[in-house]
């Protein structure tokens, strides 16, 4: 056993630090004694210290396994700063040459290399099992040791190899470390790792100087961001999107408005992408927009912001992402864009997965959702989703605790929920428990004879989202626990079962309320519309009526209200400013924009108005080379699904590409698609249903078609064909 001061001794030499933080030296000595060590340590806390000093200290070459080259690069690049000899640490993967390998394997069995990091995919090949089957490993430790578990936030199925390979190479003792683990997770680890008696060392989630916000998505995204990242002067920040798509089109927009922003994601090259994160690690720029697959690991201590554009799968990796904030103590600020629909979106992607996944992921993403709904102390949300009890009631740091809502007495609605949950005997989620208060007749309550309870209809009057609220706090409280093993069905615990003996007030706060559909909440905010000019939106309302007349095409192939709406803000009064308006290409410009900029153009002159264009957020050309190449594959006539696949999108996504080309009023064909995919019959009737249609919203079409009959993309396929015959 190595001494404190030896230990210390070695931390200076090495890595220049006077002290260890929290575990580190614990589990250094752990590791030391040859032990199996687990390792619970939040972002920012010094993980990696935690192996690679006891690889310089101990005989053997320690292996990492990890998940990202990216990761890797940037590990090995510190370890050799610390080191005069480069050959100390090496990783093995994809992104070498034969001669790279050569030279790596040459470095390991002189005995110079102490740590080579692999990937989990390097670490299967037969080539590799022989090879480290000839060297002393002094010991394995896995990296982001969350991607074994299917509830983790990063599910890698090559991880769950990890154990039988170690067993083929030779066994030697193994540490695993994860910044984020729920105790189900946790468990599935050390199980599928066969470390069950292995020591566990967890440090506090806590992280007290970051700030949690959630704020409502509207249309106006972009134009709020930008304008968040103005206030923050040179601060270096990081968005996550989860979309490559999206990742392009931010960073694009950004930086048409003066902002150093560059993107990063898993289809980009290689070499570009490492050149943009060493960009940002040197802060030649502001800002990186990125997919979750940026960041782990990635030790940049002065990241002041970090925004969520899209609420991510699961509250494991929006803990995560949020922790690469502020990792010097200093400031963090953590601010996520919520929107219902995106969180649906996410669920119709999971269809087609095999049923245990979709549970799986539903489950997170309602976790995700309650906490963007949640009114109460996020970071005690957090926390208790991490089992850690936060006792404090303030938390002093979260848009929650800093505007703390009313709170009412919820004690007889509680008394409610706890009987139910024991009248169904403690086998179903908080939705049934809901449905059965609520009195919904669903095919469930039916089955079981549910709506036979005595509790069946006791809260009809009751707000959904209040029932649920109520039951989460409850579950904050520890009146309540969710079996994660069995898809989250809730018990009753002996605190809740004592509760209900000797009741006492209960007080709760509502959730906040996110409007789900963004023209109803336009609606509710700004008297009617979301254009700052009601009377020009009127008039211009009016000019599409008369136009639609004429020409005798249903008013929304003419502009979208959303166009409508920002001509009526920003006033455009040129071609070249019409076509910079959402969903105004060239060819829609030069075909109806003549009568509606005449008409803006005199109702500016009359009301002597002021035009905005200095406060007006730049937008992207609506033709990028994404759409340009869609088009292009359009009249090759390639399968729209294979073009998705080309470009990395979804099917919803390319539709979201395709539909803001015909909206912008180029014309395309798809008739080779749809006589694939669909009867001509169907195509006739979805076609004549838009051709008299006073909207062209999706919902309305598929109620009336019927949803059993046709599916949302059948719809917006025959959609898009309409508006390229009819508009353009």
């Amino acid at each position: 056993m190595i001494s404190h001061s030896e230990l210390t001794t070695h931390l200076k030499l090495h890595f220049g630090f006077d002290t260890f933080k929290g575990n580190q030296e614990a589990i250094i000595q752990n590791v030391l004694d040859k032990n199996d060590t687990f390792v619970l340590m939040p972002t920012g806390g010094g993980k990696s210290l935690c192996y690679q000093l006891p690889s310089l200290l101990m005989e053997g070459t320690a292996i990492v396994i990890s998940p990202l080259i990216a990761l890797m690069k940037n590990q090995v690049d510190a370890m050799r700063n610390f080191s005069e000899e480069d050959g100390i640490a090496h990783f093995l993967n994809s992104s070498l040459t034969k001669q790279a390998i050569d030279a790596v394997k040459a470095d390991i069995l002189s005995g110079k290399t102490r740590l080579l990091y692999v990937a989990p995919e390097s670490l299967t090949k037969e080539e590799n099992i022989e090879f480290l089957k000839q060297i002393r490993i002094s010991f394995y430790a896995v990296d982001e040791a969350h991607c074994i578990s299917e509830w983790g936030h990063d599910f890698r199925p090559e991880y769950r190899r990890i154990r039988p390979i170690i067993n083929e190479i030779g066994v030697a003792p193994l540490i695993a470390l994860t910044a984020t683990a729920t105790p189900k997770v946790q468990h599935d680890i050390q199980k599928n790792l066969g470390m069950l008696e292995a020591k566990v060392f967890k440090s506090s989630f806590n992280r007290e100087n970051l700030y949690y916000e959630v704020r409502s998505k509207n249309k106006d995204v972009d134009k709020e961001i930008i304008k968040y990242i103005r206030i923050q002067k040179d601060k270096s920040g990081i968005i996550y999107c989860l979309s490559r798509k999206k990742v392009e089109e931010l960073a694009e927009t950004l930086q048409v408005n003066g902002i150093s922003a560059l993107p990063y994601h898993a289809g980009m090259d290689s070499a570009l992408r490492t050149e943009n994160q060493d960009k940002f690690l040197m802060e030649k720029v502001q800002v990186i927009v990125a997919t979750i697959a940026f960041g782990m690991g990635i030790d940049k201590p002065d990241v002041r912001f970090v925004i969520h554009y899209d609420m991510p799968k699961s509250l494991e990796g929006y803990y995560q992402e949020t922790g690469r904030g502020g990792r010097d103590g200093g400031e963090g600020q953590c601010i996520a864009f919520y929107a219902y629909k995106d969180l649906d979106k996410l669920r119709k992607f999971m269809q087609g997965k095999p049923v245990a996944e979709q549970e799986i992921g539903n489950q997170l993403l309602l976790e995700t959702q309650a906490y963007a709904e949640s009114s109460i102390c996020r970071r005690k949300l957090l926390l208790h989703y991490f089992g850690e009890e936060y006792k404090q009631d303030n938390c002093g740091s979260c848009d929650n605790c800093m505007k703390p809502k009313k709170t009412f007495e919820g004690q007889e609605l509680l008394i409610l929920i706890l009987e139910t949950i024991i009248a169904v005997r403690e086998k179903f989620k908080a939705e049934h428990i809901v449905d059965i208060l609520k009195g919904n007749s669903t095919s469930d309550i039916k089955s079981y004879q549910h709506d036979e309870l005595e509790n069946f209809e006791a809260a009809s009057d009751e707000d959904e989202k209040l029932l649920h609220a109520i039951i989460r706090q409850a579950m904050i409280a520890g009146f309540i626990s969710k079996d994660i093993e069995n898809y989250g069905l809730l018990k009753i615990t002996p605190a809740g079962k004592a509760y209900m003996k000797k009741p006492s007030p209960f007080p709760v706060v509502k959730d906040n309320e996110f409007d789900e559909d963004e023209e109803e909440a336009a609606v509710k905010s700004i008297g009617g519309t979301c254009a700052a000019d009601d009377v020009l939106f009127s008039i211009l309302k009016d000019l599409r009526k008369k136009m639609s007349k004429k020409l005798e095409v249903p008013p929304f192939v003419i502009f979208q209200d959303p166009s409508l709406e920002a001509m009526a803000t920003t006033y455009p009064i040129t071609m070249d400013e019409l076509q910079n308006i959402p969903g105004v290409g060239a060819g829609k410009a030069k075909r109806y924009g003549d009568e509606f900029l005449k008409v803006i153009k005199e109702h500016v002159k009359e009301n002597e108005i002021t035009r905005p264009e200095d406060l007006r957020v730049r937008t992207v050309a609506n033709k990028s080379k994404l759409k340009v190449s869609i088009i292009q594959a359009i009249d090759r006539k390639i399968a729209l699904d294979d073009i998705a696949e080309s470009k990395g999108l979804d099917m919803l996504e390319l539709l979201d590409e395709i539909e803001a080309i015909v909206y912008s009023g180029t014309k395309i064909n798809i008739d080779y698609f749809l006589k694939e995919i669909m009867e001509p019959d169907h195509i006739e009737e979805i076609f004549e249903y838009f051709s008299t249609a006073e909207t062209d919203k999706i919902i309305p079409a598929l109620r009336e078609l019927g949803e059993d009959d046709f599916t949302e993309i059948e719809v917006r396929l025959v959609r898009i064909k309409f508006l390229s015959e009819i508009g353009n």
